[in-house]
């Protein structure tokens, strides 16, 4: 009689026991879904097949928009955006969340701890990964994107719930693959973030990096423009943040620029006009006459020079 109570306490503790790993997993399987749009929208951009994000200054916290963060040399990865390795890490957790829902009998009991050892590991390496990029954001970059702070915060959820999501009998084993796999993924994100912004040496000395993104016909209008009314764009070739500004024009604007090299072993360099101009940080912008440092979404140079054309950025 006891053994009979004591096997339907168990049973009644497991039934209750299960719509609460059934809701974190639904839970995980949302805010997947939302990531994946997020950083499937960011790539689509990238790859030309979607229009400019709106996230201008006045609508998150004083950031510049996401132009000068997707454009920068932490943008990208294998000559791929960045974001696209997001969707693929965000379309993995949506899988290890949702499959074991769907699936019944003995293959949902043999799949379901595996995949939630799946869940909590790779939500850590997300987690993870994203602190450093807001990091780099931070000080790297020293702007921000929300769709980048968005996906950081989603990360952060998904690592909470996959904790919460599941009875964990060995507390010694979650914390040692836990802090192994942080330790390994923060190793490797500090090492790539450190070297994604060294010049290519390989170049040649005093030549600036090739800029690879295409240009629209708005942004060939703008740089002409530009270039009509005396606007320049004072650079060093070694300078990360100029690289950044001619990405975001692409390489047919960026030929249509007028373009000042400061640095004095710089290609055609014309360091004299440079400090007749008193310029202390690159790259600056001399627009109608006045100087106004850093990278500056399209936008707002098409706002200071007066640009009257089209804007599909």
């Amino acid at each position: 009689m006891t053994s009979s109570r004591l096997s339907e306490r168990l049973g009644s503790s497991r039934r209750r026991s299960d719509p609460g790993r059934k809701w974190v997993r639904v839970a995980m399987a949302v805010l997947a879904t939302i990531g994946a749009i997020d950083t499937g929208s960011i790539t689509l951009k990238a790859w030309g097949l979607l229009g400019a994000l709106s996230c201008q200054k006045e609508a998150f916290f004083g950031c510049n928009g996401c132009e000068k963060v997707l454009a920068s040399a932490w943008g990208s990865l294998f000559g791929q955006p960045l974001s696209l390795f997001g969707f693929l890490a965000y379309g993995s957790v949506l899988l290890l969340a949702v499959v074991p829902l769907v699936l019944q009998g003995d293959l949902r009991s043999r799949l379901s701890q595996p995949s939630q050892w799946g869940l909590f590991l790779l939500s850590t390496a997300m987690a993870v990964f994203s602190a450093v990029l807001v990091g780099v954001m931070a000080f790297g970059i020293r702007d921000c994107c929300p769709f980048c702070i968005l996906s950081a915060l989603l990360s952060l959820s998904l690592f909470v719930l996959s904790l919460v999501g599941a009875d964990w009998e060995d507390r010694g084993q979650l914390l040692f693959r836990g802090v192994i796999t942080a330790l390994l993924v923060g190793v490797v994100s500090l090492g790539w973030a450190a070297s994604a912004n060294r010049p290519d040496a390989s170049l040649g000395q005093g030549v600036p990096p090739a800029v690879v993104a295409e240009s629209s016909p708005a942004k060939l209008a703008l740089a002409e423009h530009l270039s009509a009314s005396g606007a320049r764009m004072y650079t060093a070739y070694w300078c990360p943040h100029c690289h950044e500004q001619k990405e975001l024009f692409g390489k047919q604007a960026t030929a249509k620029l007028t373009v000042i090299e400061c640095a004095p072993d710089g290609r055609d360099s014309q360091k004299a006009l440079c400090d007749a101009k008193k310029i202390e940080g690159f790259p600056t912008w001399e627009i109608n006459g006045q100087l106004d440092s850093g990278v500056k979404p399209l936008q707002k140079l098409a706002d200071l020079s007066g640009y009257k054309g089209p804007r599909g950025f």
